[in-house]
């Protein structure tokens, strides 16, 4: 192991079972006269990694790509079949929040059986259960059984009493968003300290935006398989690369609704030349063009858009209505444009939702929601975080630049 690393995989292979049949019982067993029939099933393949001493580390890839087993090996609360894991430091684990509580005791009670669990001496978590309460929000309520909680407050006591260990080496896997908005920023905080002391977090999860600049470094996995180590940004781009090549191949996606007596035929993306497109560049000129298609006429109809990013935020939802542009009548078929000089879109992938509806938007004719999928790659202005360039200009006194 490098004097460098927190971390250190090793060629680690990880095989599950996957039974067919099984037998329930001795008698079943014996009557049946064989054993469970069953395949064997490699989560992880030969994976092998470092992650440097107070570094954020991530590992992204599709469901089933072995992140989280692979977490789980570096908790040890999984054995690798083959190959090592070796750590250096303390560890703590945000993996299932909250596992460990005891629903008929208070969230006191489980504040100190939890942190037992993780390691933590009674002396320690006396010290530290102000805050861990405070942190969670849960003053009022900590002397209440845990089966009383809701979802939200069970998970943040969880994160609570964890992100509180103080640990030298943090894991985490998909938790970075519970709780709500107040408490997400806590939780971005205390990331952020760890960070600052140098502490070493490593994090699964499928939020590319918020993995992009969290971590230094990422890992990418297919079907268990180590694809790319490397830095944050180079990676994700890597694997939106991979997945835009196979979502042309797919095709369409997205759902569906509507009373039908009008319809939205095709979603298109155009480029300044008039080409349907996939892919385009933060400042480029688009259009979004919307093909209809109507079996009897319709009144002052109304066209809609919205744009999600691959996350599920809403960045926009223009519609004719808003811009004056509703027809007294339209009949037929055709299409509807929407031109847009610069598209202000930073790097990513993103959604687009069409709607037909009639003037009160209160009756939709037909609705494609997430129907068309586009990428942005970087372009002018050459920014990558959040979702939408201002299109500002930087001024700075050429007297106070350092360089």
């Amino acid at each position: 192991m490098s004097e460098t690393a927190a971390v250190t995989v090793d060629d680690v292979w990880k095989k599950f079972r996957l039974y067919h049949e099984r037998n329930q019982s001795l008698k079943a067993a014996v009557m049946r006269g064989r054993r469970a029939r069953y395949t064997e099933f490699d989560a992880v393949k030969g994976v092998t990694f470092e992650v440097p001493k107070g570094t954020t580390f991530g590992i992204i890839g599709e469901n089933g790509s072995g992140k989280s087993t692979l977490l789980k090996c570096v908790a040890r609360i999984l054995r690798p079949d083959r190959g090592s894991i070796t750590t250096h430091g303390k560890i703590s684990a945000l993996l299932e929040l909250g596992a460990g509580f005891h629903p008929e005791l208070s969230g006191r009670e489980n504040v100190f059986l939890n942190g037992a669990i993780l390691g933590l001496s009674k002396k320690q978590l006396t010290e530290r259960f102000d805050e861990i309460v405070d942190f969670a929000g849960l003053e009022q309520f900590i002397d209440t059984p845990v089966k009383n909680y809701s979802s939200g407050m069970y998970v943040r006591l969880g994160f609570s009493v964890a992100i509180n260990v103080d640990p030298d080496i943090l894991l985490v896997d998909e938790v970075l968003a519970v709780g709500d908005e107040s408490f997400q920023r806590k939780c971005s905080e205390k990331f952020a300290e760890l960070k600052e002391h140098g502490k070493t977090i490593v994090v699964v999860s499928h939020g590319l935006a918020v993995m992009r600049t969290l971590c230094d470094s990422l890992a990418l996995l297919d079907h268990g398989n180590l694809v790319k180590v490397g830095p944050a940004g180079e990676v994700v781009d890597h694997y939106l690369g991979d997945v835009h090549e196979d979502r042309v191949a797919d095709g369409d996606h997205g759902s569906r609704w509507g009373s039908g007596e009008a319809l939205i035929n095709a979603i298109e993306l155009l480029d300044r030349d008039g080409h349907p497109v996939t892919t385009v560049r933060t400042g480029d000129p688009v259009t979004f063009r919307f093909h209809y298609d109507l079996s009897t006429p319709i009144e002052q109809p109304v066209f809609g858009m919205e744009i999600h990013t691959i996350d599920g935020v809403q960045v926009t939802g223009p519609n004719t209505k808003e811009a004056g542009l509703v027809p007294d009548r339209l009949e037929g078929s055709g299409h509807v444009d929407l031109q847009v000089d610069r598209l202000l879109l930073v790097r990513g992938i993103y959604d687009v939702s069409a709607s037909l509806l009639d003037h009160a938007c209160l009756h939709a004719y037909d609705v494609r929601h997430r129907a068309f999928r586009f990428d942005v790659e970087r372009g002018e202005p050459a920014e990558q975080f959040g979702s939408v360039s201002l299109g500002g200009s930087w001024s700075v006194p050429s007297a106070e630049v350092v360089r």
